[in-house]
């Protein structure tokens, strides 16, 4: 009998009644204070600037990575420009010397030739005929030694410069 008459937690602090106040007071509150609305709205304009700060992060990132690749590609290109010039580089230079070859080799096989008619000259001595074969044997030797003198001092390259200066005289 006497716990009937003691107060329930509810009864004794008004616990439900307190709660219907405290949101009437808030819902009142909302409706009259001006600052409720943009108070409301700060978790939208949160996500808006996190959404804009996410996008300018992600570009930049996109941009660097961008820039990565375009000096990688870049050095990839000028590394493949390079081996081809060099590649480039050493066909002419093989083309150059197999014409440098081909362009010496007659002035060699007249060397030689003249080697030949100064040997067989002097083997069956028709030079001791005529003053005349004698001064042609002496200017032929001495054309063959200033060749041979040429060729052993500067090389193949003197004999192509000599053989096109005598080529414009013509």
């Amino acid at each position: 009998i006497i716990l009937e008459n003691l107060p329930t937690f509810n009864s004794a602090f008004r616990f439900e009644e307190r709660l219907r106040s405290l949101e009437t007071s808030f819902f009142e509150y909302r409706q009259t204070n001006q600052f409720a609305d943009p108070v409301s709205a700060i978790p939208g304009i949160v996500h808006q600037y996190m959404d804009q700060q996410m996008k300018e992060a992600v570009r930049e990132a996109v941009q660097i990575q961008t820039d990565r690749l375009q000096d990688s590609l870049q050095w990839e290109n000028n590394e493949f420009l390079r081996n081809i010039d060099e590649n480039m580089k050493k066909v002419l230079k093989e083309l150059v010397k197999n014409q440098v070859k081909e362009q010496v080799s007659p002035d060699l096989s007249k060397m030689e030739l003249k080697k030949i008619l100064i040997e067989k000259m002097e083997g069956n001595k028709s030079i001791q005929r005529s003053d005349k074969q004698r001064n042609l044997y002496k200017a032929l030797v001495k054309a063959y030694e200033a060749n041979k003198a040429i060729l052993d001092t500067y090389g193949d390259s003197t004999i192509l410069k000599r053989r096109r200066e005598d080529d414009d005289q013509e």
